[in-house]
């Protein structure tokens, strides 16, 4: 099971923490989940070093005042800590150390994560100074960074990410069988829906939000083929904090993403596509899974309210053309049958080789129906295709030019591909790369005789101009 994994950062406000969440995100947009409602104070985000892949939490900021400490850890940073593998807590350099810090550093010795202490905002302070109050908090030697300026940040990461688990690409179902992950809002209907799919009571399933903690693994076998289903939390269960706040598990939706082959997006039939619903969906596309749209709760809907979502879904979802449509009642049953062969068909379009001989056909025939564009004159020429991966698919496509190709022509070309292959339910993902000319910014060598001719030759040329 491929999992990412995840980086807590936590500190008092204004060290830098916001700074340090955009440094580690900006190889990937930073995603997603700060919606209102569901993550409160905290922001989730994808990064990227190399080919290691996690997730970052950036929390508020913590007083630590005694007081309220207790509190503010249990509604935001608790809940950011319980869910990392490591936690970065990020201390102010040009500060120093506080009271403030005294009373968090009590904290962090209990909470049974690894913790790194780092020390921001170095800019124009010898290292001693500016790591040297630090070490009397007994978590380690401080690691001096800049987020602002990036200063540091590389050697900070190789050290964290030794202490990380190592993500496995997910191609080919082994022992667990096609992953379908099942992704939703609160109390839409995913513990229902996997016990429809199962035929059992598998899981529990309230009509209450937050019944569901942590993803939850079932395999199963049905007709012959393996399946694994991935149940995720909407919301946590009510915390023991002074003001109880319900938490949408982001993280742990996330990483069902990453994990699954093919993602199950159920929508509340009743209240129609909401914007989290779209928050979800960003995700499941820039992961580039299979994808399902499920919308639950469809029987005993008036055909007033049904004409009104339907039109809804139509409109809002239109930029996901590929993907599969289903209406369903979870609770009675209706539609879910159709889900597996959605699935099947889904699993076998992100993961289907593709011969090159057919790919290059395919580019050729998008090329005559319609060309690239002309950029200064020139147009983009798009010379050969070949297969670069699986779910997704990949088409990588070498030419010249192509950093000058546009997105529309893009575009163009992954619904061409998604077209003639008859891809269902998975989007295809179209990566460039230029075909550089070795002779470029190169004058050919000319042998001495060759030289004289030449010569020979420019002579003649000007005396005929006279």
């Amino acid at each position: 099971m491929s999992i990412k994994p995840v980086i807590a950062l936590v500190g008092r406000p204004n060290v830098g923490k916001s700074t340090l969440f955009n440094c580690l995100t900006r190889s990937r947009d930073a995603l997603v989940a700060d919606v209102p409602g569901l993550t409160r104070d905290r922001k989730y985000g994808d990064g990227r070093v190399g080919d290691r892949a996690y997730i970052v939490i950036d929390t508020g900021g913590l007083s630590g005042e005694r007081d309220e400490l207790d509190g503010l850890m249990a509604q935001q940073a608790q809940q950011a800590i319980e869910e990392a593998d490591v936690v970065l807590w990020l201390l102010d350099s040009r500060a120093g150390l506080t009271a403030a810090d005294h009373t968090i550093a009590d904290f962090m010795r209990r909470c049974g994560k690894q913790v790194y202490l780092l020390a921001n905002k170095i800019d124009g302070l010898p290292e001693h100074e500016a790591i040297g109050d630090f070490f009397e908090l007994g978590l380690g030697k401080p690691l001096p960074i800049s987020a602002s300026h990036g200063r540091g940040i590389t050697q900070m990461m190789e050290a964290v990410l030794q202490e990380l688990p190592q993500v496995e690409e997910v191609e080919e179902p082994g022992d667990e069988g096609i992953k379908v992950a099942l992704i939703g809002r609160p109390n839409v209907g995913k513990s229902t829906l996997l016990n429809r799919m199962l035929g059992e009571q598998r899981v529990v399933a309230f009509d209450q939000p937050g019944t569901t903690r942590d993803s939850i693994y079932v395999a199963f076998e049905r007709d012959g083929q393996h399946y694994t289903l991935i149940d995720t939390a909407g919301i946590r269960r009510r915390g023991k904090t002074r003001e109880t706040v319900e938490k949408f598990s982001v993280v742990k939706a996330l990483q069902a993403i990453t994990d699954a082959h093919v993602v199950i997006l159920l929508i509340d039939g009743q209240e129609g596509v909401t914007d989290q619903d779209l928050t979800l969906l960003g995700e499941i596309l820039q992961q580039g899974r299979a994808l399902i749209v499920a919308v639950n709760k469809w029987d005993g809907l008036p055909n007033e309210q049904k004409e009104k979502i339907n039109n809804e879904v139509d409109r809002q979802l239109n930029f996901i053309d590929f993907a599969e449509l289903h209406y369903i009642s979870a609770l009675h049953g209706s539609g879910v049958g159709n889900l597996f062969k959605s699935i099947d068909e889904c699993y076998a379009s992100a993961t289907r080789s593709m011969p090159t001989p057919f790919l290059n056909k395919l580019l050729e025939e998008a090329i005559i129906q319609h060309q690239p564009p002309l950029v200064n004159g020139r147009r983009v020429k798009l010379r050969y295709a070949h297969q670069g991966g699986k779910n997704p698919p990949i088409i990588v496509i070498h030419g010249n030019q192509i950093d000058r190709l546009g997105d529309d022509y893009k575009r163009y070309l992954a619904h061409h591909f998604q077209k003639r292959l008859k891809l269902k339910g998975t989007p295809v993902k179209i990566e460039l790369k230029s075909g550089d000319n070795p002779y470029k910014g190169k004058r050919n060598k000319l042998t001495p005789s060759q030289e004289k001719k030449r010569a020979r030759m420019l002579r003649f040329v000007k005396k005929a101009k006279r």
